[in-house]
């Protein structure tokens, strides 16, 4: 069971919900699937803002770096990632990449995982979803360069407004991946691209 927000309130949340069915002109009573859906949303809504809860963030498992190891680029490519947009509380979901050039420190290998779901558990930007999980990262393991590209698809954009489908590429780099000799070479998120080092 995911953890739950310190200021969540779960029946404050249900009131709410119940209360914006009513002002969309929706009564349970006349519709009878709709009696619970108060209780499920706000269910739902204390899994999906899970990362708003600062105990909840992952213990990352890190190890010594071999010794006399070269220019080794670690690559976890292809992460599923959903989230809530922070305008609009409808979902964007997509792929992410992330590498980074070890410092003294090596990641457990769902590390980066577990930084992207947590960050990802809360109303979010994408932008700022990549500098948060590369911020963690950079605070875990002090590497030489990092990278976290997001590719995603938000349905904000395609379910009003424009109505137009489209995916959202972000890319925050870091330290030495931020030069252009690796930053070139960086994949694209959700893509399969070979990563050749320059």
């Amino acid at each position: 069971m995911a953890h739950l927000p310190p200021s969540f309130d779960r029946d404050a949340s249900e009131r709410a919900i119940a209360a914006l069915l009513r002002a969309l002109g929706l009564d349970p009573e006349r519709e009878p699937e709709l009696k619970e859906t108060p209780a499920r949303v706000a269910a739902l809504y204390a899994e999906i803002f899970s990362g708003l809860d600062p105990l909840a963030a992952p213990e990352l498992v890190t190890f010594p770096r071999p010794a006399g190891a070269g220019e080794d680029l670690v690559l976890v490519r292809d992460l599923p990632f959903h989230s809530l947009c922070i305008h609009h509380f409808v979902p964007f979901f997509g792929r992410a990449s992330i590498a980074y050039l070890p410092g003294a420190r090596l990641l457990g290998i769902s590390g980066t995982a577990r930084v992207l779901d947590y960050y990802a558990r809360r109303p979010q930007l994408q932008e700022r979803l990549g500098a948060q999980v590369a911020d963690h990262l950079e605070q875990t393991l002090a590497p030489r360069g990092l990278a976290v590209i997001l590719e995603a698809r938000h349905l904000c954009m395609e379910m009003r407004g424009i109505k137009k489908p489209g995916t959202v590429e972000t890319r925050t780099l870091r330290g030495a991946l931020a030069e252009p000799r690796w930053a070139a070479a960086l994949p694209a998120a959700g893509r399969s691209h070979d990563f050749h080092a320059p």
